[in-house]
């Protein structure tokens, strides 16, 4: 069953957590590619200041954020690599979970070689957020999309929640961000071996 709208519409640290365990689904050339989520940032504009729309900055690079809950806010690091954030909370309340991991659950094959892999390695496949995007083949083309009616790119919830415990800790890579840097603001399936950092 896909998650809708008032799922998303709520505060963005609730809903990081409760992204854990729900299914990613990619449609790609009419095949699924699908990965458990096994890790999240929330980022909590305009009071956070790891957040893009820190201050209620607004620009067309964080305008997804201010979109109501429920679409994809999707920018590129380094130049090369796109970052999957799914937006929360209401219109106009800049607030978005970044996606950054996965276990690999169908399409497996699609994904390693999306990746360029040569391992069999699994775990190697989706953990981090760059490397999530490339697996999935998610680009600035979804910047916006609508992740509860669109059709190549949603969150189902699974018949089963996986048996894995939730843990807290800070965010990655957001030394910049002052007293926010040490919000538990990441959640994460403790002992998943997707996990990007444990």
């Amino acid at each position: 069953m896909r998650l809708d709208y008032d799922f998303y519409r709520r505060d963005v640290v609730v809903v990081a957590e409760e992204l854990l365990g729900m299914n990613l689904v990619r449609i790609l050339d009419g095949k699924r590619l699908v990965c458990r989520i096994v890790e999240t940032e929330a980022y909590r504009g305009p009071e956070d200041k790891g957040c893009h729309a820190y201050g209620n900055r607004r620009t067309k690079r964080t305008e997804a954020m201010f979109h109501p809950g429920g679409c994809a806010y999707i920018y590129l690091i380094y130049g090369m690599h796109y970052m999957l954030n799914i937006v929360a909370a209401e219109a106009d309340q800049p607030q978005a979970v970044l996606i950054r991991a996965g276990e690999p659950l169908e399409g497996v094959e699609e994904m390693q070689r999306l990746r360029g892999l040569k391992t069999n390695d699994q775990r190697q496949l989706l953990n981090g957020p760059g490397k999530l995007c490339q697996a999935l083949a998610i680009t600035m083309a979804f910047n916006g999309y609508d992740l509860v009616t669109g059709e190549e790119l949603f969150v189902e919830r699974p018949q089963t929640l996986p048996d894995y415990p939730i843990a807290r800790a800070k965010r990655i890579n957001i030394d910049y961000a002052e007293e926010y840097k040490d919000k538990l603001w990441r959640f994460y399936l403790a002992g998943n071996p997707n996990v990007s950092r444990s």
